[in-house]
C-alpha cells in the first residue's frame, strides 16, 4: 500500500491567512482534504490541498487554476460549490464548500442496494446537473458514487479532471476510475474525439447499476487493475453489463442499459434520462422519510457559531 506526503497540520495551524486547519479528511495521490475554519467568511470550509511532492509541479499547479476556474463559472444547487484558490505560496488549494452527509459509495457498503424511492430521486437530481454541465460545454469525466454526497438534494463533487468538451475530446490519455469509464475513456484512441457529454451519462448508468444491484456492471478480478492487456483492465471495451435483478421495473432497466451503451451516440442524452425517470419518480410514495442513510451527523449551521463551538461537534 502506497503512502502519501502529508502536511500534517496542528489543529488551528494557518493553512493561508484567515484560514486554518481543524481536521484531516482524506484524500487521493495528489490532494489531501482538510476542514477549515476560514475567518474572513466566518465558516466551516474545506481545503482541497496539493500534496507537498506536487507543489512544485507545474502540472498540478495547472489543473489546481482550472478547477478553480470551472468551479467559479458553475452554479448549480447539485454541484459542489467553490470559493476560489490559492494556486500560488507554500500550501496551495482550493477552497470548497463542506458538505454533510454520507457518499453514495459509503450507503452502499454500509446497507447494500439503495431502494427505489431513495434511488430515483437521486438519479434524476444527478441527471439534471449533468444536463446543466452539458450546457456549459464541461464534462465532468469522474462521475461515480465516491463523487456523490447524499443530502437533500444530493451532491456532485470533486470537479479535478473536469473539462471543456474542446479539451476532452482532445484527451489521449485514460482519465477517470476504471469501473465507471465510458468506453471512448478506456481507450480514446479507438473513439477518437468522443469523449463528451455521454460519457458522464455512461458515467451516471455504471453509478445507478452499482446502486440498483449492489455491484459495479462489469465485475474483474482485482489484478485486472495492474494488467496491461485493456480488455482484461476494462471488460467495458467487450462484454456487455451483467444484468440488473428481476426486481428493477423494466423501464428502469431499459433506461440503465441505454446509458452503458458501448457507442455513445446510442446513449440518452441527460435530458433524455431526466424525462424518462420523472414518471418513475412521480410513481414513488409522496411522502419521503429521511433516514440516517441518507443524511448522516448533520448539525444546523446556526449551531456553530465560532471555532470553539466546532471542535465540539468534531468531537461529538
Amino acid at each position: 500500500m502506497s503512502v502519501h506526503a502529508s502536511w500534517e497540520f496542528d489543529e488551528g495551524e494557518a493553512i493561508a491567512p484567515e484560514r486554518y486547519a481543524l481536521k484531516e479528511l482524506g484524500g487521493g495521490s495528489r490532494y489531501e482534504a482538510y476542514l477549515v475554519w476560514d475567518e474572513s467568511m466566518y465558516a466551516i470550509c474545506v481545503a482541497k490541498l496539493l500534496r507537498p511532492d506536487q507543489i512544485t509541479s507545474e502540472r498540478a499547479l495547472r489543473d489546481v487554476r482550472g478547477e478553480a476556474e470551472i468551479l467559479d463559472a458553475l452554479n448549480h444547487p447539485v454541484i459542489l460549490r467553490g470559493y476560489g484558490a490559492v494556486p500560488d505560496g507554500e500550501h496551495p488549494h482550493l477552497l470548497i464548500e463542506h458538505l454533510e452527509g454520507p457518499t453514495l459509495r459509503r450507503l452502499i457498503r454500509r446497507g447494500g442496494p439503495l431502494p427505489l424511492e431513495q434511488l430515483l430521486p437521486l438519479a434524476l437530481h444527478v441527471a439534471g446537473a449533468l444536463q446543466y454541465l452539458r450546457r456549459r460545454e464541461i464534462v465532468h469525466l469522474d462521475v461515480k458514487p465516491d463523487n456523490i454526497v447524499m443530502g437533500v438534494p444530493p451532491r456532485l463533487i470533486d470537479l479535478s479532471v473536469a473539462r471543456s468538451f474542446e479539451r476532452a475530446a482532445q484527451t489521449t490519455g485514460i482519465v477517470g476510475t476504471d469501473a465507471y469509464m465510458a468506453p471512448e475513456q478506456c481507450d480514446p484512441e479507438r473513439f477518437a474525439r468522443q469523449i463528451g457529454h455521454f460519457t458522464d451519462v455512461w458515467g451516471l448508468g455504471a453509478t445507478l447499476h452499482h446502486a440498483i444491484a449492489g455491484e459495479v456492471p462489469f465485475p474483474r478480478s482485482r489484478a485486472a487493475r495492474r494488467s496491461e492487456d485493456p480488455l482484461e483492465r476494462f471488460p467495458q471495451l467487450a462484454a456487455g453489463p451483467k444484468p440488473l435483478p428481476d426486481w428493477v421495473p423494466a423501464d428502469l432497466r431499459e433506461l440503465v442499459g441505454a446509458m452503458l451503451a458501448s457507442d455513445p451516440g446510442n446513449r440518452p442524452g441527460a435530458d433524455e434520462v431526466a424525462a424518462r425517470l420523472e414518471p418513475l419518480v412521480a410513481a414513488q410514495p409522496s411522502k419521503m422519510v429521511l433516514s440516517r442513510r441518507g443524511m448522516l451527523g448533520c448539525h444546523p449551521p446556526g449551531l456553530i457559531q465560532n471555532r470553539r463551538d466546532l471542535r465540539a461537534v468534531l468531537r461529538s
